[in-house]
């Protein structure tokens, strides 16, 4: 294979997948400089963004800050909000109050003490209430930082609601003006290859040829190069995950004044969910369903009812917006001189915020691994498959934990039940957990996309009670737990009372903003 160095990234599609690959690999490869890789994004004009992905995860803070944006300013142009975790109601049981918190916050003491035995001696005690400050500053609406807390430091660890659209066109100025990064906007009319197969270059309608060394498919679920060019097919998972539709729409908020959630509320339904996330100056509300179980009329009038019964105005039909989407992925996201980051690589449905962090994990490994040369794409290609093959195994597995433990009555949720549709990995630790918690044993990579922490607070928020061992163990004294639940609750006084309103929050973060370090 040639040792010809790789010089040109060619990226195709923009929208927040095409843009955060850009500014990642133009800040980290001197770009602007004119000394390092030149980065090339093209991107129709005509081709509209999915643009509903409104939930991050923490890794959000990193990517930004690594890219060189101003937190003031993201917050100003993208109608961004603070997002502290997820609450889920309704999930295991069709009642009200049924309702668990999963925080951002690591439970105080995890890994240090039996927190898990520890909790089940207080029955009727939420799991994360009991170890973590977080579902307290949640319900009372409370920011995770102070006025006076530098931009991307926080008091509580946190992520961010946006709006997806207008973070594409945030990241593109950024990308452009500061970056270095060449944005071309054309139709792409056919794909160039050498004689060998890679690509060659993007021909365009305006602009002729765009050739490069390695090109980036952003081009979402169509996938142009991958899929539509190279053939790489995607594994559907619809056996595990039913969900394959999904209808939005934008709620104004009553007031000016009205409280922004700082947690993704997600409520369960006889035939899906609904995501209802605040942002500053709307709600972003959908329900994500199974065409198999329902259809799209009923699912919009479920929606509907959902907004008037949580104070908004009832939607016009015709502001409602209906996604379908094929629940799987590519195992070989990486093939030749191409490889498929976003939903070009694969999606499932937008439970737990998993699309965004599947963008910037690809970018970052792509960016920090980026081959030298062609002859050493081929290896850094095999280790990238490796890695996102497994990442996106353990994204269906965490996801479906939700549902496999409800018990709920409906057809579709006990369709999610069967044991047929449960992965055997999950089986298996499911089977493991009766008698001891989640642990790095179970996820053992350092950069897991969800971490042990994250499986306790669905399992146990949703009603699993590990078997007592018949055995004792040193780690069995309360003692050390009860020492860790009492931190807890002595952070959730002090940050209650220490920490603003969340929308008091933003407004400062728009009108003064938020101190750089």
């Amino acid at each position: 294979m040639s040792e010809e160095a790789v010089r040109h990234i060619v990226i195709l599609g923009g929208g927040s997948a095409g843009w955060l690959v850009a500014g990642l690999i133009a800040a980290d490869h001197a770009t602007a400089s004119g000394a390092g890789l030149a980065v090339t994004l093209i991107e129709s004009p005509d081709v509209a963004t999915i643009g509903v992905g409104e939930g991050t995860w923490p890794t959000m803070r990193d990517t930004l800050r690594r890219i060189g944006v101003s937190e003031s300013d993201f917050v100003r142009e993208c109608d961004a909000a603070f997002k502290q975790g997820s609450k889920f109601m309704r999930w295991a049981e069709d009642r009200a109050g049924d309702q668990y918190h999963h925080p951002f916050m690591l439970p105080q003491g995890y890994l240090e003490a039996d927190l898990v035995g520890a909790w089940q001696a207080r029955p009727g005690t939420e799991f994360a209430s009991l170890v973590s400050p977080q579902p307290h500053l949640c319900e009372a609406g409370r920011a995770p930082k102070q006025f006076a807390t530098p931009e991307f430091a926080a008091v509580a660890n946190y992520a961010y609601h946006l709006d997806a659209g207008k973070l594409g066109a945030f990241l593109r100025r950024h990308c452009v003006e500061r970056l270095g990064v060449r944005h071309i906007q054309d139709h792409v009319t056919a794909v160039e290859s050498h004689p060998g197969g890679d690509i060659r270059g993007l021909q365009t309608r305006d602009h002729g040829l765009v050739e490069g060394d390695l090109f980036v498919d952003c081009t979402g679920l169509r996938a142009l190069l991958i899929g539509e060019h190279f053939k790489v097919a995607a594994e559907s998972c619809g056996d595990t995950l039913f969900n394959d539709r999904a209808i939005a729409v934008q709620v104004p908020y009553a007031t000016e004044d009205t409280p922004i959630a700082c947690q993704t509320l997600s409520t369960a339904c006889p035939h899906g969910w609904i995501w209802d996330i605040g942002l500053q100056t709307r709600r972003g509300v959908g329900h994500v369903y199974s065409s198999a179980h329902c259809n799209d009329a009923l699912a919009a009038e479920t929606l509907r009812r959902h907004v008037v019964a949580t104070g908004g105005a009832d939607p016009d039909p015709a502001s409602m917006r209906v996604i379908r989407f094929d629940p799987g992925f590519r195992r070989r996201q990486w093939h030749r001189n191409c490889v498929a980051i976003g939903l070009s690589s694969g999606f499932v449905e937008p439970l737990e915020s998993s699309s965004l962090v599947l963008v910037e994990l690809a970018a970052t490994l792509l960016s920090e691994q980026m081959p030298a040369t062609r002859a050493a794409m081929d290896t850094i290609s095999k280790r990238f498959n490796e890695a996102f093959e497994y990442r996106w195994d353990r994204v269906v597995d965490f996801l479906k934990l939700h549902y496999v433990l409800s018990r709920r009555g409906e057809d579709y949720w006990r369709a999610h039940r069967d044991a047929a549709s449960v992965p055997p990995r999950l089986q298996e630790l499911l089977a493991l957990w009766r008698h001891q918690p989640p642990s790095r044993y179970d996820l053992p990579r350092v950069d897991e996309v969800f971490p042990s922490a994250s499986y306790q607070y669905v399992l146990y928020g949703m009603g699993f009670r590990p078997e007592p061992r018949a055995t004792r163990r040193r780690m069995d004294d309360p003692r050390p737990a009860e020492g860790y639940f009492a931190e807890a609750a002595t952070l959730a006084r002090r940050m209650l009372a220490g920490l603003p309103d969340h929308r008091a929050l933003l407004k400062h973060a728009r009108s003064q903003g938020l101190p750089r370090l």
